[in-house]
């Protein structure tokens, strides 16, 4: 497992209880209600933090935050051009 899905389920773990711990990498969690609005602000704050970036506003939604996969995707993305900060 990469270190940015273990950084981000161990986050979920920790943030969200004992029932994350049968979170897998595809398991839906804002549709799936797991995470609701204020919790994705939440994960919003943690990852901007932990990988030194900042979400836009249009991109706070289900298309980048639904999945860990899609969480690692966006974080890459971002990273790879260059909006991460040291």
């Amino acid at each position: 497992m990469s270190p940015i899905k273990t950084t981000i389920l161990d986050h979920i773990q920790e943030e969200y209880g004992s029932d994350t711990e049968k979170i897998t990498h595809e398991t839906p969690l804002l549709s799936s209600g797991i995470i609701d609005s204020i919790s994705a602000l939440e994960l919003v704050e943690f990852l901007e933090t932990a990988f030194k970036f900042e979400f836009q506003a249009h991109e706070v939604d289900q298309e980048n935050l639904d999945t860990v996969n899609l969480i690692e995707a966006f974080v890459l993305a971002k990273v790879e051009s260059g909006e991460a900060t040291a």
